[in-house]
């Protein structure tokens, strides 16, 4: 996985030809069941790796929470971002293959905890983007899954850009509640991922694994509905996690933008010039609240 390149043209195509921008969001995430290409199930490997076409391959992966009401959030991506964050991260990473990750609940023994798509760097991505179950579930604890997207990066993925060059990833993932707190399980993690030999795991744990090999970020959507009712408890309980890797988005109109401020601060410019040279210097002055202390 992980041939071809993103271009504008490929893109224009597809969006004319499917029409699929002027959608509903359940006729953008038609699916009603898990996608047998994103179950994660029996999944031994997801690879990133160099190639004559791509050789300096640098694996990003993209985490959506997809329950409840972000389910809206996924549609902005595929039909607004999509495209954007594709252009501004051609201009600022070489050879980027992308990987969307949706999330659900594990404790709330959701059959669509995680899905999971290959890397790419073409348009498909957005066909495989386009195959996920919007879950619209959730359960009553107050947090998602995110911790499984940490689980996967740091146990079912093999990256040439770390193994080869010692050059970490970027993983981001999305969503409106707290930070995940509770220990997920062997039988759980079995359920997810299928036979083989599992340890019951912290967040904090399969967050190390994650960072091993990738730069982890979260950011909060704050227009999110449950970010709305309990915004102390979310704010503190991703700082009290992830520390200044955490951001505050307060419009997801300017998430792309977010996103590739944030790679590009991480790949070592300066924050203070990305956030001056950005179209939103409010709104990342505000994302990088935690970094700017």
């Amino acid at each position: 996985m992980g041939h071809g390149s993103w271009t504008a043209r490929a893109y224009s195509t597809y969006a004319s030809t499917t029409g699929y921008t002027d959608k509903s969001v359940h006729e953008v995430f038609s699916s009603r069941a898990v996608n047998k290409s994103l179950n994660p199930f029996g999944v031994t490997v997801r690879e990133s790796r160099d190639s004559d076409e791509h050789p300096n391959s640098i694996p990003i992966i993209l985490g959506l929470d997809v329950t409840g009401s972000m389910g809206i959030y996924a549609h902005e991506i595929a039909v607004t971002h999509l495209p954007k964050l594709m252009n501004g991260i051609l201009e600022t990473v070489t050879d980027p293959q992308i990987m969307f990750m949706a999330i659900d609940d594990v404790h709330a023994s959701s059959p669509a905890a995680l899905q999971v798509s290959q890397f790419e760097s073409d348009i498909r991505i957005l066909e495989q983007l386009r195959e996920v179950y919007l879950v619209a579930g959730g359960g009553g604890n107050r947090s998602e899954s995110y911790d499984l997207t940490w689980y996967f990066a740091g146990n079912r993925t093999v990256i040439d850009s770390f193994e080869k060059r010692g050059q970490h990833g970027f993983l981001f993932t999305f969503g409106d509640e707290e930070a995940p707190y509770q220990t997920v399980t062997t039988e759980q993690l079995k359920s997810v991922f299928g036979p083989g030999e599992y340890s019951s795991m912290t967040p904090e744990q399969m967050l190390k694994q994650a960072q091993e090999m990738y730069q982890a970020f979260h950011i909060v959507i704050e227009q999110g509905s449950h970010y709305r009712r309990y915004p102390a408890e979310v704010r503190s309980s991703w700082t009290n996690l992830m520390g200044s890797n955490v951001l505050f988005l307060k419009d997801s109109a300017y998430l792309s933008d977010l996103v590739l401020a944030t790679i590009e601060i991480a790949n070592g410019k300066d924050m203070q010039t990305v956030i001056q040279e950005s179209v939103c210097p409010d709104i990342l002055t505000y994302a990088f609240t935690n970094s700017l202390g």
